[in-house]
Order: structure tokens, then sequence, then C-alpha cells
């Protein structure tokens, strides 16, 4: 049992060595700030990275056709016969939708601008959960009638009419004149798996046909029922896929579980990468605490014989130096622990889109507890050094 005698005689050899002592506290607080640091990152990038895709739906699954010469035959490309087919033939999908996007010119207002027009069949903004900000979405109506009404993105809404509402406006986009119904945005990125750019002018899908001649999709989704059902829908879509086409075409069927993947991937060789060097950095830390409470040893010969002199125990001595060690990598846990909450909650601010910082309180107790070990652990030689010092020995030491 420490006596708080000996709990004294610690606080005041710390007192009369502060920048001795404030340097050892340097290697554990940098160490222990690392632990916090490198738990608050990886949930703070896993919790960002499963929120975008959560955003755009988990149980998403997408298909492509991947050309495999320079001039394939219209056959190869998905139609809308193969979204037609889909909810049929694989009883796990729940929505399916298709998109073909081509770059063209938009003019409007005098201004010409390069834009992506996306034609969309019907559910494409249920499937993809885009948010209408202003005036309504694609309606049965407008996809049957073949309607010339257009939906914005906000920024391209935001560079024709810097000024204006857009609704109700017109745009003219190659040799097709366009009503302004809506502006809109995506709740999340399917990270450049999109084929929605930031200028990009959503029509019917039908309209496509009046640039093109004919009538394919470049992308279909395809929404599961369940996420644990992603796997299986993406094997059977692939299946019917190829089943409907000839033998040498190519479909690339994939879905968001495989960036998830990625992504956890890159969080846990970052966690371990940040974690390394805390160890490292705490090691450094408890080595520069033992070298230091060696040389306080020396200096302080003839201090510990007196105390032996006059009574004091092994135990006592050991305990004292022990006391000292475990204060000074205490502090230096707490200092470090106070950066690493600290530098996330004021970089939280000018962080990218929706990324939230995410603590682990149970980080900052192990990362505690582990410098306290540490004070422990390179103290001890040096306690004990002190602690076997004879009396006589020590009160002649000059």
């Amino acid at each position: 049992m420490i006596s708080p005698g000996t709990f004294m005689e610690a606080m005041r050899a710390l007192r009369a060595s502060k920048l001795r002592s404030l340097l050892s506290t340097l290697g554990v607080a940098i160490g222990s700030a690392c632990v916090v640091l490198v738990v608050t990152i990886s949930l703070s990038a896993k919790s960002y990275i499963t929120g975008l895709i959560e955003a755009v739906g988990s149980n998403l699954v997408y298909a492509e056709y991947i050309p495999g010469e320079a001039r394939p035959p219209l056959s190869d490309f998905l139609s809308p016969a193969d979204l037609r087919v889909i909810l049929p033939a694989v009883p796990l999908v729940t929505r399916v939708a298709g998109s073909y996007a081509l770059h063209l010119v938009v003019a409007a207002g005098g201004a010409e601008l390069p834009v992506t027009l996306v034609g969309v069949t019907d559910g494409f903004q249920e499937i993809r959960r885009l948010i209408v900000l202003r005036g309504r979405y694609l309606d049965e109506g407008d996809i049957e009638s073949h309607g010339k009404v257009c939906l914005l993105t906000e920024h391209l809404a935001k560079r024709l009419f810097p000024a204006d509402d857009p609704v109700g406006r017109t745009i003219r986009v190659g040799e097709l004149v366009f009503g302004v119904i809506g502006v809109f945005r995506e709740r999340g990125s399917t990270f450049g798996e999109t084929d929605i750019q930031r200028d990009s002018v959503l029509v019917p899908f039908s309209l496509t046909k009046n640039y093109t001649g004919f009538e394919v999709l470049l992308i279909i989704y395809a929404q599961a029922d369940r996420a644990e059902d992603v796997p299986l829908v993406t094997r059977e879509l692939g299946e019917l896929l190829r089943s409907r086409h000839r033998a040498g075409a190519k479909y690339n069927v994939q879905n968001l579980t495989s960036i998830l993947d990625a992504a956890r991937k890159i969080s846990f060789a970052l966690s371990i990468v940040l974690l390394v060097i805390g160890l490292i950095t705490l090691t450094i830390g408890g080595v520069n605490i033992m070298n230091i409470m060696l040389v306080t040893v020396t200096e302080r010969t003839r201090e510990i014989g007196l105390r032996k002199a006059v009574g004091a125990r092994r135990l006592d001595i050991r305990y004292q130096f022990l006391l000292e060690a475990v204060m000074i990598s205490s502090i230096g846990a707490l200092a470090g622990i106070f950066v690493g909450v600290a530098i996330p909650i004021l970089a939280e601010p000018f962080l990218p889109g929706d990324l939230r910082v995410r603590f682990a309180w149970l980080s900052i107790l192990i990362a505690f507890v582990v410098c306290c070990m540490v004070g422990i652990v390179f103290g001890y030689l040096p306690a004990d050094r002190a602690a076997k010092l004879e009396p006589t020995e020590a009160l002649r030491h000059e």
C-alpha cells in the first residue's frame, strides 16, 4: 500500500525537476494521441463510407455492357426488353430502372454549356434516391407521352439561371427544346459508378432515340429486397443478361459491397500503420522515462541512503520511484488524449461533405491504461535499483 508520505515525496521530486519531467511526458503524450487518433480516424472513415453507401442503397446492383470490339452489334447492348424481364425472372428484385447518358451542349439565356443528357426510365428516382429540391420529378404521363420536359442538377441550374427560378423556363439541348420542371441532386455518390454528373439534364428515356436513332440502355439498376440478397441477385442478374445475348457479349454486373469491403480494408490498413506508430512512440517514451529515472536514481543516491537510514523500507523506495514513473506517464497520457480528441473536433468544421468525427470512448480508456502500464514496466528497473541501494554506501556517495 502506498502511504501518503511516499506520494508526497514523489510529487516533490517531480516538482524539483519540472523540465525533465515535462520532456519525459512528451513521448508518452504523442503515443497516446496516436492511439486515440487511429481509432477516431478508423471509425469516422468507416462511418462515412457506410453512410454514403446506405444513401445510395446498400442493396443496389448495377449492370452495364462491356464493348469487346470496335463496332459491336446493336443486339449486344442492354435494352428496355432486358429491363422488363428482370422482375419476373429474378424474384428477389423489387425495383428496376435504366438510363442512357450522352454528352451534348445546352443553350439557355444566351449561354452554352457542355452537359450530360441522361434519359431515365420509370423508377429511376426511387432506385437512385434522387432528391427534388424545386419543382417536381418526371411522372408516368411524362414518360409515356415522351414529354419534352427535364430536370436540372442543382449545380447546372445555378449556372444557367443564376438569378432566376429555373422551373418553368426552357432550355435547348441539341435540336430539342425542353421545359424545366424541377431541380434535383443525388442523395449520395456511387463512387464514380454513376451516369449523373455535376452538370446533368434528366429527361424521359424515350427521347434519347431522337439523338441516337436507337433505344439502348447503358446501365440497368436492380434493387434487391434485402441487403443479404445482393450477392445472389448479382449472380442471377448476370446469368440472365448473358442468357439473353450472344455468347461473346460481356456484361459487368457489380454491387457496392466490393467498394465497402475495399474501404474497410483501407481503413484497417491505415489503422494498423497508425497503431504501430503509436506503439513505437510509446516504447520510445517508455525508454526515455527509464533512462531519466536511472539518471534520477544516481543523482538522488544520498537522498535514498538518508531515507533508508531513518527507517524507509525497500518497498517504500520502490513504490516512490514507480509512482514517479506512473505519474509521468499518466500526465503524458492525459495530455495526449486531450490532443487526440481536440484535433478531430477542431478539424470537423473543415471536413468535406457529411464526414463527421466518431469517438470510441473505450479507446480513450485503453490509451490511458496502456500509458500507465508503460510507466510501470519501464519504471520498474530504476525503482528496483533504487530500492536495492545499501544505506551505508549510498550515504558515502558524492
